[in-house]
């Protein structure tokens, strides 16, 4: 299968759409959803990683017509059950924290607090990403293990990067530069793999 020259990567997050359109180069032109005049507020139910990445692409697909893929990503933390999981992005509002959606400070300073005192911190972060091309749905999976820090550090980044540290790095994600995140993130394996199944 020959990759398209245009496809659209449903997100309305613009930190991901940079990373993803950093990763991909010059490979193909990735539409926004703004390119494509969506502006809807794309439901995010599943359980699932794959489901809620899926739940997205199709919404695409089948509203607008455009061949798509979308991801969706989460923190699991081992010593909290692989919370936040697929609540990632909604992990304090979930807990009736009286923030809203997406609010990245906080979501870590939630984590944070509820691995005050905890020594085991390994984690993982995992990307899905549901492609569609015509009528052929594919998944692809990529992920990092690591382990969450016990202060943020770094400027760089968004979600949690600030305090998840990938195995054998002395740096957060956030420290690093978007080369060197882009080159071992579980964003960017995941976005392997759909490149490759295109070769």
């Amino acid at each position: 299968m020959k990759i398209p020259e245009k496809i659209v990567f449903a997100t309305n997050n613009a930190h991901k759409l940079r990373e993803v359109r950093e990763i991909l180069g010059n490979r193909c032109e990735i539409l926004s959803l703004e390119q494509i005049g969506c502006h809807d507020d794309i439901p995010e139910t599943a359980p699932t990683l794959e489901g809620n990445a899926l739940i997205k692409a199709r919404w695409i697909k089948d509203k607008y017509g455009f061949d798509c893929f979308a991801d969706d990503t989460g923190l699991e933390v081992d010593a909290l059950g692989g919370e936040p999981g697929v609540k990632s992005a909604r992990y304090a509002a979930s807990q009736g924290a009286g923030v809203s959606d997406h609010d990245s400070k906080a979501n870590m300073r939630l984590l944070l607090k509820k691995l005050e005192g905890i020594e085991n911190r390994k984690a993982r972060f995992r990307t899905a990403i549901a492609l569609i091309i015509g009528d052929d749905v594919t998944i692809f999976e990529g992920k990092v293990e690591g382990e969450i820090t016990t202060v943020p550090g770094g400027t760089d980044g968004f979600g949690y990067d600030p305090v998840f540290r990938p195995l054998g790095r002395e740096l957060t994600f956030a420290e690093m530069t978007p080369a060197e995140k882009n080159s071992l993130s579980h964003r960017g394996r995941a976005l392997e793999a759909m490149i490759e199944h295109f070769c």
